[in-house]
This record gives structure tokens, C-alpha cells and sequence, in this order.
């Protein structure tokens, strides 16, 4: 859906090749570097003007290399457009809660299994309402997990790790899970007791917005890369299971304190940015240091409440199909994440130089034999998980050598909205989506009406758009698209 004209695009933008478009320093005042955004044509016009004004403030933050960037499916954030990424030059460069967001380590969970299509299409309706009972969704919602306060120092600082050696979770899980599931250098210490009050309740829960757990199959025309799809054990009319969800109201009470410290350390360091949304520190400064040590306590947070998530997931299929999770071949395919700074290292100027990427709304992109990879994508590449939304379906990747120079390691992560929460409610009632979706062939269950209504399709991009562009840039190639029959939305 379009919802901006061409003439919204800045006039000095250029077009460096089919998908990648280039604002250049001369646009606006403080530019550090140029803005480069990855899209179609069509996806560049339909971009809302608040991303071209915050890909370039982003642009202004001292040490930025390179250029900002924006994914395809970005739209307007709080500081950062949802889908934007930016470099910082370790030694000169600063770290900001802005350009990470607030529910840090935001995500996605893949999960295959044994079922066919045939086998689960009958019980749809008992195995959604399974899952919601065992997976909260909504706004303050509680896990049954029950942690102590030393406990859930472990967890800030372990990460799924903690949840595996406590019987949520198998071993192998955690190859199949981005870092292995830890984030190492979380520093409990470095957050506030208010954050950890926040999150301590939270694990096994999927929270509000557009955080949702989704059960998929692909035919087999959907299937791009036979090789690599049979090496993740993903076939034609196969039941998969996707989980959307971050760190919860751990994360953003996390961002909102250190948003409140950097605004002095910017003072002290005499830093001027055109946002306050974008307080920022130096990356070497004590302030950032502990925000960055804090903010891997939220991601650690994250990914353990997606391990839980998988938990419960399977303690579902487990009693709707009176069959062991084992036996219904319940493996996890790969978690990935969304909103994250971390160090990764490009060239410059014929030079190999470490910067700490901001990720804002979008998903590691990195090829095979890459460093960080996990052991099972070593000759792969980074599996990509971009969601699209609840009636359209969505895409199973694989990262690139290309991506990691062009765009920092990074593609895109979901269709990205058209439209504002209160416009798409004001379009449908959440009722009567439920009844048409359900026509489609797809059950849903929501926490609540209005925010289903928040998350109709037409309220997002296609999808297959948004593929179309990172493909078209070679920063990351579709393996299989998915299609939902069943969803429990947040």
C-alpha cells in the first residue's frame, strides 16, 4: 500500500543502482556521512518523509563511518527509523539506546517439525488455544517461570544458556541460536533495580504490538533453494513454527534510563545532535561501556525468553498430539536478532576496521565462514528470519559475503508498516478481521481486538516486495517462503 507520493522524496537523493538510493551530505546541516537507503522504487516512494529526515539525522552522529543506512522496510521510529543501521567508529564513535531501540534484542524463532499440513489442519483451533493458555500475550502480561533475584542475575548474564541448564530447553538449541544465546560482557550491575523488576516475571511471555507466535508450512513452489532448505529439514507441507518477540518492558525501562544518563553525558562531552531521541555517549566513555554491558543483559533476557517460548511451544504439540517433542522432530531451526549493537569489522580505505553496528529493526547478514557464525551455518551463511504479517506469510533467508561490507552485516527483518496503529484500527474492526482470516484458512487468537486490529495486512508492505529488494541488493537470498494457518497474537 502507498501512502506517500514521489514528490516526498528528498530531491537531491541519487540513485547509486536499482535498489540502493544515496542522500548526500549537502541535504541538511551536521551531516557526518552520506544516507543510503536499500529499496525498490516503489518502496522508496512509499516511505513515510519522517524516514528520510531521521536516516540523516542518524547521519550526524559523530564517529558514524560510511553511511546511514535503511533497509527496505523501514518506516518512522522513536529517534531511528524502524529498518535503519549505523557504524561507529570504535575509537571516535558513540553508542546510543536510540539507534538500538526499546524492546532490545527483539526477534525471531524458527521451528520445524515432523507434521504434515494434513495432520495439523484439523486441530488448528485446539492447538492455537493450547499455545495461547501456555504462551501470555499482551500488555503486562506474566510467564510461568518464577525467578528469585540471583536467578535472574543469571539470566541477564547467561542468556538461553541458563534456561537449557535448567531443563527449558535442549542443547542443541543453543547452536541454533545467535551467539549461541549468550551475549557475553552483560553486566548485571550496570542496570537499574526498576529494570529488573520489569523483567524478572517476563520469561515465556510474547508481550504486545505485533509479537506473535505463528504456525507456518511451505508448498513446494515455495521453496527456492532445494540444497540448503534440505540441509535445515524444511519440506514441502511441514509444520514450522515462528515466535516474534524481544526483551518486554525489561528492555524499554533499560533504554528510558540510560536515555535520561546520556542527556548529561552528552554535556560533559560537548556532543549536539538534532534529536534528543538520539542521546548518545562515547563508546569508550564509562556511561557507555555500561550501557553497552546492560544492554547485552537485556539481549541475554530476550533470547531466554524465547528458549522458554520454544519450551512451552513443545509442551503444547506435546499434548494436542499426545507425541514426545522428539518424536515430532521439534527442532529449532535458528533465532536471530533485531535490535542490537555489536562489533563487527569492514574495510575502509583498503583497511580492516572494527566498528560496533547499531541494528535498529533489522537482521544479521553475513556469509559462510563468517566468525560469529554458529556451528550448524559455518559453510551456510546467517539464516535470516524476515516475518511478514499474519495474512501474508513470511521468509526464511540466507546471509551473504556482500552484506557484510555494503550494509555492516545487515538486511532487512520484517514488510515494515504503512500506516499507524490508530489509522489501521480506525480501518477494520479486530472482530471482523478475525472472521476474515479465518475464511482464508488461518485461526487467530489475539490478546484483544484492537490490537488485532492493529496488525491487518494492509497495514503493512508486501512482503514479497520487501524480499525482492535485499535480493536484488545481494544482501541476503530468499530460501522459503512460509505461509500462516494458525496465529496467537500479542
Amino acid at each position: 500500500m502507498i501512502t506517500n507520493k514521489m514528490s516526498e522524496v528528498p530531491k537531491e537523493i541519487k540513485k547509486i543502482n536499482e535498489v540502493t538510493w544515496e542522500i548526500p551530505t549537502s541535504y541538511k546541516q551536521g551531516m557526518n556521512v552520506p544516507a543510503r537507503i536499500i529499496a525498490t522504487e516503489l518502496l522508496l516512494k512509499a516511505m513515510d518523509p519522517g524516514v528520510f529526515n531521521q536516516v540523516t539525522n542518524v547521519a550526524m552522529f559523530p564517529g558514524i563511518v560510511k553511511y546511514s543506512i535503511c533497509h527496505a522496510d523501514a518506516h518512522w521510529g522513536y529517534g531511528m527509523p524502524i529498518g535503519g543501521v549505523a557504524a561507529m567508529d570504535m575509537e571516535e564513535g558513540v553508542i546510543s539506546p536510540g539507534a538500538v531501540g526499546f524492546d532490545i534484542n527483539c526477534g525471531m524463532r524458527l521451528l520445524r517439525t515432523d507434521l504434515t499440513l494434513k495432520e495439523v489442519r484439523p486441530k488448528i483451533k485446539d492447538l492455537v488455544d493450547t499455545l495461547f493458555k501456555l504462551v501470555p500475550a499482551g500488555v503486562g502480561c506474566k510467564g510461568f517461570v518464577k525467578l528469585n533475584n540471583s536467578q535472574f542475575n543469571e539470566v541477564m548474564e547467561q542468556g538461553a544458556r541458563w534456561c537449557v541448564e535448567n531443563n527449558y530447553g535442549w542443547g542443541k538449541d543453543l547452536e541454533r541460536t545467535e551467539d549461541y544465546g549468550t551475549l557475553k560482557g552483560a553486566d548485571h550491575t550496570k542496570v537499574s533495580e526498576k529494570a529488573k523488576s520489569r523483567g524478572i516475571n517476563q520469561l515465556g511471555t510474547l508481550g504486545s504490538g505485533n509479537h506473535y507466535l505463528e504456525i507456518q508450512f511451505s508448498l513446494a513452489e515455495n521453496i527456492f533453494d532445494e540444497k540448503v532448505a534440505k540441509e535445515m529439514r524444511i519440506e514441502p507441507d511441514k509444520i514450522l513454527v515462528m515466535v516474534h518477540c524481544g526483551s518486554r518492558g525489561f528492555g524499554h525501562q533499560l533504554a528510558t534510563d540510560y536515555m535520561k544518563i546520556f542527556d548529561r553525558t552528552m554535556k560533559n562531552h560537548n556532543i549536539k545532535i538534532p534529536d534528543r531521541e538520539l542521546s548518545c555517549a562515547p563508546i569508550k566513555s564509562k556511561e557507555g561501556q555500561d550501557y553497552y554491558a546492560a544492554m547485552k543483559c537485556a539481549g541475554n533476557m530476550a533470547y531466554a525468553n524465547r528458549q522458554v517460548i520454544l519450551h512451552r511451544i513443545r509442551e503444547g504439540f506435546e499434548k494436542v498430539f499426545s507425541q514426545s517433542a522428539e518424536n515430532m522432530g521439534m527442532d529449532l531451526i535458528y533465532d536471530c536478532t533485531h535490535n542490537i549493537a555489536r562489533e563487527h569489522t569492514i574495510t575502509i580505505e583498503g583497511k580492516k576496521k572494527k566498528v560496533l553496528v547499531h541494528l535498529k529493526g533489522a537482521t544479521t547478514s553475513v556469509g559462510h565462514g563468517y566468525e560469529r557464525l554458529t556451528k550448524p551455518y559455518k559453510d551456510l551463511g546467517s539464516p535470516i528470519i524476515i516475518g511478514g504479517s499474519m495474512e501474508t506469510g513470511s521468509y526464511l533467508l540466507m546471509g551473504t559475503k556482500k552484506a557484510e561490507e555494503e550494509t555492516f552485516g545487515s538486511t532487512a527483518h520484517g514488510s515494515g508498516r504503512t500506516m499507524s496503529r490508530t489509522k489501521a484500527k480506525k480501518l477494520i474492526r479486530g472482530e471482523n478481521l478475525q472472521r476474515d482470516l479465518e475464511k482464508k484458512g488461518i485461526y487467530v487468537k489475539g490478546a484483544s481486538m484492537s490490537g488485532l486490529a492493529e496488525e491487518a495486512g494492509f497495514a503493512y508492505k508486501e512482503i514479497d516486495d520487501v524480499i525482492d529488494a535485499v535480493n536484488k541488493a545481494g544482501i541476503s537470498r530468499p530460501i522459503v517462503k512460509l505461509k500462516p494457518i494458525g496465529n496467537v497474537k500479542g
